[in-house]
């Protein structure tokens, strides 16, 4: 079962979004750096219950907030999107000392990340 392990919420202006949540939710917003506007959204310490997420920047009018869920096999979770009427056919890239990413859509239009992680070291 793929468990929804990050959030993407997409804004005209990531930075006034972040200072947002901030302000009204008490986020700790800070830029990942790179060459994309990304912004980390941690929603609380590892002793409360939920996920982290980021704002990124809306790609497309009325773009929706993005979960991503984790999977074993990255090409096996496409070719079961694809198999239930969705669409998973964007690049794979790969996040540094994460693991393999990719975007799917729904059979709805809405968009998911696919994350196959790295083996854990040690």
């Amino acid at each position: 079962m793929a468990r929804v392990i990050h959030f993407e919420i997409t804004a005209d202006d990531p930075e006034r979004a972040g200072r947002f949540y901030q302000k009204a939710l008490g986020w700790t917003v800070s830029p990942y750096g790179g060459p994309m506007e990304y912004w980390l959204a941690g929603t609380g310490d590892d002793s409360s219950a939920g996920i982290d997420g980021a704002i990124m920047r809306r790609t497309a009018p009325g773009e929706n907030a993005v979960i991503s869920v984790s999977v074993e096999n990255l090409e096996a979770a496409m070719e079961a999107v694809r198999k239930a009427g969705g669409k998973a056919d964007g690049e794979i890239d790969m996040i540094p000392n994460v693991g393999r990413f990719t975007y799917a859509l729904d059979t709805e239009g809405n968009r998911i990340g696919l994350l196959e992680a790295l083996a854990p070291q040690g």
